[in-house]
């Protein structure tokens, strides 16, 4: 028995979808519908927040900006930030069943998790609909964790601690510092430190890297080290207490945190 309750994990970029591509894609196309025209950067910048939220943020950088209002003749309001969110959901919840596939080592370490006698909550950036075509796919790859808290089943998402706290009620678990989140993202990081847990950045499977493993393998190790480091500051700035490579490192950095 760890002295650990539970670890709440992210979904893409962080049990599923090694490197993110099924938003990110998304948000590029959902855009070029309204004749927007946006980068890979800028869909990937505000990553792990609400979907929505997501893209208010992108609405603000001043490129997609000026680009809105060159085309529609003002700045971008929220309800423009609507318009976008509704031709984004359905597309999302088109594909994201095909980037649904565990990243390697998350099964075998859920399993071993639950063999310390933790629970496996998760809380997501995605919505209730999409996260509804992702489970039966994850569950047919054996993971089926305890619960789920998805981006609009609560009145506030990340970097907010609201979906942690759902977790804590769902999974009975308490207090704080007796639950890990697990995240890829800075705002995932972030509704981890807000609600007192301990917190661990994936570096290499997340939206950060933003590669696939094959892309990775084929990599001179110095590259992929740079990465590691360029991945870790920005998680570590976000508040993330500890950072591996991807989930499958998680077990043996349990262990190492029972024996500090």
């Amino acid at each position: 028995m760890t002295r650990f309750k539970a670890v709440v994990f992210d979904w893409a970029g962080t049990t599923i979808d090694f490197g993110s591509f099924a938003p990110m894609g998304v948000f590029v196309e959902a855009f070029a519908k309204f004749g927007i025209e946006v980068t890979i950067a800028e869909a990937r910048g505000p990553m792990g927040k609400p979907k929505w939220d997501h893209i208010k943020t992108m609405m603000t950088e001043p490129a997609i900006a000026s680009a809105w209002a060159a085309k529609y003749g003002s700045a971008p309001t929220d309800a423009d930030v609507d318009k976008v969110y509704e031709v984004f959901v359905p597309m999302n919840e088109e594909v994201v069943a095909n980037f649904a596939t565990l990243v390697p080592g998350t099964r075998e370490a859920i399993e071993a998790l639950r063999a310390m006698g933790m629970k496996i909550g998760s809380t997501t950036g995605y919505t209730r609909s999409i996260m509804e075509r992702v489970l039966p796919v994850a569950a047919e790859q054996g993971y089926v964790p305890d619960n789920l808290v998805c981006a609009d089943d609560l009145a506030e998402g990340r970097p907010g601690p609201l979906g942690m706290y759902k977790c804590f009620i769902d999974l009975v678990v308490y207090p704080p510092s007796a639950v890990i989140k697990v995240d890829d993202t800075e705002p995932g990081i972030a509704e981890g430190v807000a609600a007192g847990c301990v917190t661990v950045g994936v570096a290499l499977s997340g939206n950060e890297c933003g590669h696939t493993p094959e892309e990775l393998a084929a990599m001179d190790p110095l590259e992929v080290a740079a990465i590691r480091e360029r991945v870790t500051a920005k998680l570590k700035a976000a508040g993330a207490d500890h950072i591996i490579d991807t989930v499958a490192d998680l077990p043996a950095l349990v262990q190492k945190l029972e024996t500090e």
